[in-house]
């Protein structure tokens, strides 16, 4: 390891698609190499939403201490600035306790900004612009923004979910206040190097049939969790928040209000999840310091999290050997 990397912090970041097994595989290497978890999930930061995010519980997480699950309210805005803010003082706060840092989730925006120190100055704020594309929202649908989005900056659109609507009104309100992309604007934000050295492990399948089949498999499991009382509750209180328009409970709103059957929800479920994980995977795929593990390749779990941790002893982030 260079002198330059030396002085850095090691991390180890636990990448890819949603229901390919991260939090499973990050839990397994914290355990081998004394680590704690920091958590880059845009939606498992909300309390309550359990069972749309497919938050560990206790008995998951094994002991494992998880840091930024679980401590927001699901009406307060949250923006990728406070999330590097806020993951860089649990890292200082985990490391102060000489413990290693693993940062697991499929939220790329939120794991790049952090390890590859993007700065986020304050966003500019219009209401006018902001208004009218809230009034456009409403005539012609997300979607349309959202397609829009794609042709102004792909990169920014394939980094946001259709369903994250506070964001792809915001990358729009961010190219018409400044005439640039956001991609752009993040990519020159570059300018000072990053305090983290990572090595990033990245899930992926082989055969993609098999990750669309664990998300099919995870609809339904979410669903007898108690999925639909989850969205109930929170449709209850408040349709427009965070919770209402997030994966798992806007696709079961339609048949709360008595638009479709329960399985046609469930099948919309398992669609969008599907095309959120083809999002996911050509997001870390930019990526070409990935160390991919593919899952299927392997006879069991374990041999999976072998390969992993045996990539972190010959890569020395963490130093000679491992915690036992």
């Amino acid at each position: 390891m260079n002198i330059e990397k030396q002085n850095k912090i090691p991390v180890v970041a636990v990448v890819g698609p949603t229901a390919s097994g991260k939090t499973a595989l990050a839990i397994e290497l914290a355990k081998i190499f004394d680590a704690e978890i920091v958590s880059a999930d845009s939606m498992q930061i909300y309390k309550g939403m359990d069972i749309a995010s497919a938050k560990p519980d206790k008995e998951e997480m094994q002991g494992i201490p998880h840091h930024l699950i679980d401590f927001l309210d699901t009406n307060e805005k949250y923006s990728v600035k406070r999330y590097i803010e806020d993951a860089s003082a649990a890292i200082r706060d985990i490391i102060s306790r000489n413990k290693r840092v693993i940062i697991c989730g499929g939220t790329g925006l939120y794991v790049d900004s952090l390890l590859q120190n993007i700065v986020f100055e304050d966003e500019p704020d219009n209401t006018t612009v902001r208004e009218k594309l809230r009034l456009r929202r409403e005539r012609e649908g997300i979607e349309a923004l959202y397609n829009e989005l794609k042709e102004i900056d792909p990169l920014t659109a394939d980094s946001l979910h259709i369903n994250n609507e506070g964001r792809v009104i915001r990358a729009l309100e961010t190219y018409y206040l400044t005439g640039e992309k956001p991609s752009v604007i993040r990519e020159r934000s570059k300018s000072v190097p990053s305090d983290y050295n990572a090595l990033y492990i990245g899930l992926c399948y082989k055969d993609r049939d098999v990750l669309y089949e664990r998300i099919n498999r995870r609809v339904e499991i979410m669903t007898e969790k108690g999925l639909v009382e989850e969205a109930r509750e929170y449709f209850s209180v408040d349709k427009k928040n965070t919770a209402a328009q997030a994966i798992g409970h806007k696709e079961i709103i339609p048949y709360l209000s008595g638009e479709i059957s329960l399985a046609e929800a469930k099948d919309n479920l398992k669609k969008a999840t599907r095309h959120y994980a083809k999002r996911q995977m050509t997001w870390f795929r930019r990526n070409p310091d990935i160390n991919n593990i593919y899952i299927d390749e392997y006879k069991t779990f374990e041999d999976a999290v072998s390969a992993a941790a045996q990539i972190i002893r010959d890569s020395r982030i963490f130093g000679e050997g491992e915690i036992i």
